[in-house]
């Protein structure tokens, strides 16, 4: 957050880049460079215009260069597709890898021209309303990668355009940055979308327990909200559902209105608004109605109704906070945990529509607004939902206690055992839960060392190397055998044999300390450590590391040449595709580990 804050101070102090003069890519860094200054715009209300015709000088003289301060091109509902031409060059006296990001997976259409070393232009055409097969990079925004030749200059063009609202975050990378950033947003993702699949187990469990519709109704609107969120930010599956793409505007829209149909029916279960306000409930069920049907208006002509929808959206807004500040005004108990938690799911919601329609700035609280907005708003509603328990509970004790008046006597010793019954029982929960803690944390650590077990380590090789396979990056492995163990343990006898591993486990567990790496024992005395996002020169620096780590331990070994303890090595290291598997990567590292012991031992091999 605080480079971003710095990265917006510094490009306030830059002097805006001229129409005609290039930007250099080679000053481009550590962080990215916003280009909605730097870009000139062609509006083509026809969407009729082709490359030839925007460079030709009748066109080129049309583009426009004034645009406003800021992080988007906020060119709003519009029928027009745009055209930007981008001029760049590099400096250097080397070529230069850049990353062209537009960061809004709601653009229908995107299409970009990149010119080659003879000028020559190839063009990129993806976009949310196309297929996931025509992303050049695997990301859920739209990324170009970008060549420029030492000394060069190049002007590129793209052609944009939307069936819905049209804003464009345009940023230039460099490749090392937008990784990093790139694993950061996928994090940030995956917490939203955990918080919300815990909510919806909690409420799906309660409503088993006490069946009681509006915990079926919030899972309804909870699951709603994390598909409509998941298509709004290019995170849904990729296949296509009835002809339909997920990722598609029309699938967006399509689930915000199922999304806000459930709200309306679970707010009218949560505040009891057909006794409370009956003629507001009318309107409700209208909005409900109207909601239903917007998904077919949708298939058929959503550039016609993405304004109104946004519009009714924050109509709807307006009139479910309105309802529930009537409630609240009623004494209505519900009401007022209802409002703590709407209020900030539709001001999350407000500021993702205001910055759709172009009215306020591009910015982490935009952007992610209805994310964040409904984060916080599962979180408070789920006190609201135990608070209606407990009052259930409450009225059920009062009117027993009515009923069974006259058996008093019975009715205290029942009461009495029930206590002492859910004493015990929470007793031997919270037992339970601690003797399952320590099973789990035994069924993944090694009882000798203290460190990682092969269940363990299995675990996260398979969940690493599917993770390296999505994001296109290295893993490696490496296999370490101690050597001349079984003559160690037949000199010293196998205590001393137990504290060697321990000793040995220490060493590898210190060395190998970066956050997400693992060390793990293997059997017997074989060890392994895994590196994600390295590739083998990087295993082997780590595997020469641990040779000397061991070495330096110094512990007498008789019958081994080298007079003390020592480790062999083999490493492995590979970029998961489709034909591979862990497998594989663990046979090279072996193969790589019987290559050392076979080269005299002490040493690191890599296969």
């Amino acid at each position: 957050m605080i480079s971003w804050l710095l990265l917006a101070v510094a490009l306030q102090a830059l002097p805006a880049w001229s129409a005609g003069q290039a930007l250099d890519v080679a000053t481009v860094a550590s962080e990215p460079l916003t280009l909605t200054q730097v870009v000139s715009v062609l509006e083509d209300p026809e969407r009729s215009l082709t490359l030839a015709d925007v460079q030709s000088a009748e066109w080129a003289s049309r583009f426009t260069t004034d645009q406003p301060p800021g992080s988007a091109l906020a060119l709003g509902f519009t029928r027009s597709a745009f055209w930007l031409r981008l001029p760049l060059r590099n400096s250097s006296d080397r070529p230069v890898q850049r990353l062209l990001v537009v960061e809004n997976p709601r653009i229908s259409h995107v299409q970009v021209h990149i010119p080659d070393a003879q000028g020559t232009y190839r063009a990129i055409s993806t976009g949310c309303d196309t297929p996931s097969s025509t992303r050049v990079y695997p990301n859920r925004n739209f990324v170009f990668p970008l060549t420029l030749p030492a000394g060069s200059e190049q002007v590129l063009y793209l052609r944009v355009e939307s069936s819905i609202g049209l804003l464009v975050p345009l940023q230039l990378w460099s490749p090392q940055a937008f990784h990093a950033y790139e694993r950061d947003d996928y994090v940030g993702k995956a917490w939203y979308f955990g918080i919300a699949t815990a909510m919806i187990l909690f409420n799906l469990m309660l409503l088993v327990a006490l069946r009681d519709r509006v915990y079926l109704l919030y899972v309804i609107f909870a699951a709603c909200t994390v598909f409509a969120l998941a298509i709004k930010n290019g995170l849904a599956p990729e296949s296509p559902w009835l002809g339909l793409l997920l990722n598609s505007n029309v699938a967006y829209y399509s689930g915000v209105s199922l999304t806000l149909a459930a709200m309306l029916m679970f707010t009218r279960r949560m505040l009891h608004t057909d006794q409370v306000v009956p003629r507001l409930d009318r309107l409700l069920l209208g909005l409900v109605a109207l909601y239903l049907v917007t998904p077919l208006l949708y298939v058929v002509a959503l550039p016609v109704f993405s304004r109104v929808a946004i519009l009714l959206n924050l109509a709807t807004a307006v009139i479910t906070l309105g309802v529930a500040l009537v409630c609240a005004f009623k004494r209505q108990r519900s009401a007022y945990f209802f409002l703590a938690a709407f209020a900030l799911l539709m001001l999350g919601g407000a500021m993702t529509t205001l910055r759709a329609m172009g009215l306020v700035p591009t910015n982490m609280f935009t952007v992610d607004g209805l994310q964040l907005g409904s984060a916080m708003e599962m979180i408070v509603l789920a006190f609201a939902l135990a608070d209606r328990y407990n009052v259930m509970r409450r009225d059920k004790a009062r009117v027993q206690e009515e009923l069974l008046r006259a058996q008093q006597q019975l009715v205290d010793s029942l009461k009495t055992s029930e206590r002492e019954l859910e004493l015990r029982v929470a007793q031997r929960t919270d037992e339970l839960q601690v003797l399952n803690a320590r099973l789990e944390a035994l069924s993944l650590t090694d009882a000798l060392t203290g460190i990682a077990n092969r269940r363990h380590f299995d675990q996260v090789l398979a969940q690493e190397w599917g993770r390296a396979q999505r994001i296109g990056e290295p893993l490696a492995l490496a296999i370490l055998d101690v050597d001349w163990f079984k003559h160690y343990n037949d000199h010293y006898g196998h205590p001393a044999g137990d504290s060697c591993l321990r000793q040995i486990a220490q060493a590898l567990a210190a060395t190998v300390c970066r956050s997400g790496d693992l060390v793990a024992r293997y059997g017997g005395e074989e060890f392994v450590f895994l590196a994600p996002m390295t590739d083998a020169a990087g295993a082997q620096g780590i595997a020469r590391k641990l040779v000397q780590a061991v070495a330096e331990l110094a512990l007498p070994h008789a019958q081994s040449p080298m007079g003390h303890v020592t480790v062999s090595i083999g490493v492995a290291a590979m970029q998961p595709g489709p034909a591979g598997s862990p497998g594989l990567l663990l046979q090279r590292a072996d193969a790589a580990l019987y290559q050392a012991k076979k080269r005299g031992r002490s040493r690191v091999e890599c296969e």
